[in-house]
């Protein structure tokens, strides 16, 4: 891989785990991953969480912008699902890095956390 695409790639994922790098949008993966593949609308989330309205729009919209989380409109409502495909990404760079080329975690100590 080219280092210019390689350092957008490293750029992209630092983004992504900016944007879940705080306790209340780490939760709002969370739930939306035990939620996979149906999601939750908006109130749904709120009403798990407890986070006001305002300020989990916010967190949604960080989540979004970063292609965390996919929105569509349902009638009235806005559900939410995890993208499970960007979080696949990101986990295949990091487990490229620390297991398959230093093998500085065994992969075998990561499979049994999956289960």
């Amino acid at each position: 891989m080219n280092s210019k695409k390689n350092a957008e790639q490293v750029a992209r994922y630092a983004d992504m785990f900016s944007a879940m790098g705080t306790e209340a949008r780490l939760r709002i993966m969370q739930l939306l991953l035990k939620a996979h593949p149906e999601g939750l609308v908006v109130g749904e989330i709120q009403e798990e969480l407890e986070i006001p309205n305002s300020t989990l729009s916010h967190h949604l919209d960080k989540l979004r912008n970063e292609g965390l989380v996919n929105v569509r409109r349902e009638s009235t409502f806005l559900r939410y699902t995890a993208n499970v495909e960007a979080l696949q990404e990101v986990l295949q760079f990091l487990y490229a890095e620390c297991c398959t080329r230093n093998k500085a975690v065994k992969p075998q100590s990561i499979v049994p956390i999956c289960k």
